[in-house]
């Protein structure tokens, strides 16, 4: 019953969504209260039965309910509670359902924070966004009902993905989501903004938070799911430029680029047809990373599903959203007419610049995925793109972004001196460039990449902290006046040095790790690095639903025991599918890293070692961008509409 319920409650979702779409936004080209009213009560109304339908949905599977066809293809009896919850969305159906959740919620949180909001604007932006439920509702409905009854319900289910059953993966996708359909409000308040044909800065004021929400999202989503594939896949990287991996970095690059780009439009009343553009181009990024994982066009580990039909369907929803929002785009251009001048050397155009690398990076990534689609569509031939071309292509407009960042977060609005600005920064220059000198001297035979990376980490890092204390002005009390500074230029500063910290520890990682792969025999120690290491023992383990072989690892260094490591290879009898689980010492500057392969025909067992330096500074890097958009977002002018402005166009009349 309670099933039937959530099905219910998911068509009258639909129905409510149909409805606020169309009545909002006639009432709002009408100008009638009564019809404007409509749109919020009918968010809140539209969230709420979403949630009661995922809601029945994941009571089915905490229950193992085998009758419904979702939880038999999904689950099984003796997967611990959290692999059931986390079940509900570890496939098409489920995710798909919790997409539109998410949509209902951002529709409904929009609904109950734009108080200050024009009531034509709020009205035409929760239609906008009750417009993409409605595609996704139906999409649901008509093609991935996940309320399927089995008419022969069996005894028990065929498990879940045994990749998935890992607490990573288990929180992974819903912060992603969030990012993802986050960016739909960036979009919806775009298009609304289109159809009123004014864009001002209360507008920008009004984005920002929204964006700025979803990209903190996206970060912490792809940094979880960096870590899952760091120690779960056994393959010993963080990141693999998978189609998948690249669905979810284009989206953050871009939101990365509008959060930039609304700053100027809030300050200076400039960019604002960029800005738009790039509020339609992010979400438009995100309905292709739907794609990408739901169509089958380009194979990858994180795939939901591998189903054209399905896949058309997403692309008629990408194409109608996108190709309507930017042919509307084209047509109010001249609505949209810039009114900030600046100079050549200004905050504003190093904005633009900002926006211009990520933008291109994006770019970048998105060719080096869709080409190998391409040239066998168009070319017959069979093609693959990897790690090298993303690392050649990509990197120079990392290097460049990170160059510029600390001189153009110092600048001045509309007029300044670069010379002025650089000077100010001189004490961070040598700082970097000694820090860079110093891991130059300390390496033996190494490329460039570390003491490079280490340079460019340092003047990100450094020239954030430089950027606080000159905002402090002069004077005995400087460090005081600091300390009260508003919180969004500390999250702003903590995002930079976020982003410093990252690119120091990708490039120390990838110059100076170390890999060593060999037959290992019980007893007999190896030296890898620094490190000497004993396979002491292997066994096999029954867990509460695999089969694992788990080998027991001591390390030493300089004759001192480091850890006792216990990598596994699993067995999932169910699903019938092995997976690796890397055994790895976490430690402040390094990580070692064992993976126990297949036993040999003279009784030794394969060993892969690794020894990764400032891996965790790489996490640690993300949770201090993500922390800086927090900080940034729990600023009263984030979160309130301060620039509000009902003027007459914003302003409906009473009956």
């Amino acid at each position: 019953m309670v099933t039937e319920l959530g099905h219910f409650a998911l068509i009258l979702a639909f129905l409510i969504a149909i409805v606020q779409t169309v009545v909002p936004l006639v009432g709002a080209h009408k100008r009638w209260p009564g019809w404007i009213a409509v749109a919020e009560p009918a968010a809140h109304a539209q969230f709420l039965l979403t949630a009661y339908a995922f809601a029945a949905l994941t009571w089915a599977f905490i229950t193992s309910d085998f009758s419904l066809q979702l939880v038999v293809l999904n689950s099984h009896s003796a997967k611990p509670m959290l692999y059931k919850i986390s079940g509900t969305w570890g496939n098409h159906e489920g995710s798909m359902l919790l997409w539109v959740l998410i949509v209902t919620l951002f529709g409904a949180m929009a609904a109950f924070f734009g108080g200050g909001l024009p009531p034509t604007l709020k009205a035409r932006v929760l239609a906008v966004q009750s417009s993409i439920a409605v595609a996704f509702f139906a999409f649901i409905l008509f093609t991935s009902n996940p309320f399927i009854r089995m008419e022969v319900p069996p005894f028990d289910g065929q498990d879940l993905n045994p990749l998935l059953q890992d607490p990573g993966l288990a929180f992974h996708p819903p912060f992603l989501y969030l990012g993802y359909v986050g960016l739909s409000m960036a979009f919806s308040f775009a298009v609304a903004a289109l159809i009123e044909g004014r864009v001002d800065a209360a507008w920008g004021r009004w984005v920002r938070p929204w964006t700025l929400a979803a990209w903190v999202f996206l970060t912490i989503g792809i940094a979880l799911g960096s870590w899952w594939a760091y120690y779960e896949l056994g393959w010993g990287g963080f990141w693999f430029w998978d189609p998948v991996e690249n669905a979810s970095f284009m989206p953050w690059l871009l939101a990365a680029a509008l959060l930039h780009s609304a700053i100027v439009v809030e300050k200076r009343e400039a960019l604002k047809s960029w800005t738009i553009l790039l509020a339609i181009l992010a979400f438009g990024f995100s309905l292709i990373g739907t794609f990408i994982v739901r169509s089958g066009l380009l194979t990858s580990v994180h795939a939901f599903a591998n189903d054209p039909e399905r896949g058309v369907f997403i692309l008629i929803i990408l194409a109608v959203f996108t190709g309507g929002a930017l042919t509307l785009f084209a047509a109010r251009a001249q609505a949209m007419e810039a009114k900030g001048v600046f100079g050549m050397v200004s905050r504003e155009s190093m904005l633009v610049a900002n926006n211009i690398l990520l933008a291109v990076s994006c770019f970048v990534v998105f060719f080096g995925t869709m080409w190998p689609i391409i040239a066998e569509m168009f070319f017959d031939r069979k093609l693959s793109v990897g790690p090298p071309f993303f690392n050649a292509a990509f990197t120079p407009f990392m290097v460049a972004l990170g160059a510029l960042l600390p001189v153009g977060a110092m600048l001045p609005w509309k007029r300044g001196k670069l010379g002025r600005t650089a000077w100010s920064l001189r004490y961070v220059f040598v700082l970097a460039v000694a820090l860079g000198l110093l891991a130059w001297a300390m390496q033996t035979g190494r490329s460039a990449l570390g003491p490079v990376g280490l340079f460019l980490g340092s003047w990100v890092v450094f020239g954030a902290i430089a950027d606080l204390w000159m905002r402090s002005g002069r004077g005995w009390n400087r460090f005081g006046r600091m300390i009260r500074l508003p919180r969004a230029d500390f999250g702003k500063a903590v995002a930079h040095a976020g982003l410093g910290v990252t690119i120091f520890a990708v490039a120390g990682l990838t110059a100076w790790e170390r890999e060593d792969i060999r037959v290992a025999y019980i007893d007999q120690p190896f030296d890898v690095g620094a490190f000497t290491l004993t396979l002491k023992d292997v066994r096999d383990v029954r867990g509460p639903n695999y089969l694992s072989t788990t080998a027991t690892i001591e390390a030493e260094q300089n004759g001192k025991p480091v850890a006792t490591l216990f990598p596994e290879k699993r067995n999932y009898p169910v699903a019938r599918m092995p997976t690796t689980e890397a055994a790895i010492d976490y430690r402040l500057t390094r990580d070692l890293y064992v993976v126990i392969g297949d036993q040999q025909a003279d009784g030794g067992w394969t060993v892969r070692t690794y020894i990764k330096p400032l891996a965790n500074w790489i996490w640690a890097g993300c949770i201090l961008m993500s922390i800086g958009g927090l900080l940034s977002l729990s600023d009263r002018r984030f979160r309130v509409a301060a620039g509000a402005r009902k003027d007459s166009k914003g302003e409906v009349p009473a009956e």
